[in-house]
């Protein structure tokens, strides 16, 4: 394994890790759904303050809000392409840890509704999904992905897509009715 910047901006918290070889070196968030800009750089500097440098990034790919996943993702992407080392995406609910082995964990999509996954023996079998939540049954929420997690699936999943599960609210203006 290598050093592994890790960066997930798909709930209303920003989480960064600097992780080695299983072993945290740094793990820190801030609280807030609209500042996820100024917190992934803050909190970038001060997990390289004193560290050794990372040799990839690891991001969390959504699903989540447009806006939120676009500032962790060009972020990660770019820190990467400055520094010439790659940058893997992780599905966002898959780094959400449960000590259970078939659940259903969700993060808040707001607008009254919640973003899914289904899971069985450790693996993904359905979703991510948006739902209304008494749309889906048995779910865990308010849980946030872990930057050890992350790190642990950069080893098998490779997401190079955002899981936007909404279309934009914006539209072009041609097609405004």
């Amino acid at each position: 394994m290598t050093i592994s910047l890790a960066i997930d901006t798909s709930t209303a918290r920003t989480i960064v890790g600097l992780v080695d070889n299983g072993k945290v070196l740094f793990e820190s968030f801030t609280e807030g759904a609209t500042d996820h800009g100024r917190a992934v750089s803050e909190l970038v500097a001060q997990a390289l303050d004193g560290n050794p440098q990372p040799e990839q990034v690891v991001v969390g790919m959504g699903p989540g809000p447009f806006t939120g996943l676009r500032v962790g993702i060009a972020f990660a992407r770019t820190f990467a392409l400055a520094r010439q080392i790659p940058v893997i995406g992780i599905c966002s609910l898959d780094a959400i840890e449960i000590d259970q082995d078939s659940y259903t964990v969700a993060i808040d999509a707001r607008r009254k509704e919640i973003y899914w996954a289904k899971y069985a023996g450790g693996v993904r079998i359905a979703g991510p999904a948006v739902n209304k939540p008494d749309e889906v049954t048995d779910f865990i929420i308010d849980r946030y992905p872990s930057v050890l997690k992350l790190n642990e699936l950069s080893q098998s999943q490779n997401e190079s897509e955002p899981f936007y599960l909404r279309r934009p609210d914006a539209v072009p203006t041609a097609e405004r009715r």
